[in-house]
């Protein structure tokens, strides 16, 4: 699976359940206003749908349902970030929904510290490590892991 050695650089922060979150901005392709999503006959709760990405379809993920939150509600802030992941050696674009897009940051090594493992609501799989910037931090998201699920055969599967 896609790992970096280092986990410094630039992140795009975004708000989800007013807690600040980041993606490494070379997995980010684009930031989307909130637009109409077609609906996933029995998807998984987290898989809101897919929309036309200029002719492309692109599966949607709900973050709040992923990470056990109450499912997003849709505002005027509301966004959807288009990443690429690396879902079994294949690149591929999907949808995250994100209350708000805040920001690009810049993070040093020195302000990055390893994930927790007890007392965070995600799976701890899912965390690169947590950015500090001033009093401010920011959940560093690996992508990679939550656009994957385990199903009860044990097989990864796209979400």
């Amino acid at each position: 699976m896609f790992q970096e050695e280092s986990l410094a650089g630039q992140y795009l922060t975004f708000l989800l359940n007013g807690e600040t979150f980041g993606i490494a901005i070379e997995r980010v392709l684009e930031v989307l206003d909130s637009t109409d999503i077609t609906c996933v006959p029995q998807a998984p709760e987290y898989l809101r749908g897919v929309i036309n990405l200029r002719g492309s379809i692109v599966p949607v993920v709900d973050l709040h349902c992923k990470f056990g939150l109450p499912p997003s509600q849709r505002t005027l802030a509301s966004c959807i970030i288009i990443v690429e992941v690396n879902l079994d050696g294949e690149s591929t674009s999907l949808g995250a929904l994100a209350d708000s897009v805040q920001e690009v940051i810049d993070l040093e090594e020195s302000q990055i510290e390893a994930a927790p493992r007890m007392g965070t609501r995600l799976n701890s799989d899912y965390l690169r490590g947590m950015g500090k910037q001033g009093e401010r931090f920011i959940t560093l998201l690996n992508i990679d892991s939550i656009f994957v699920q385990e199903p009860a055969g044990g097989e990864r599967q796209a979400s």
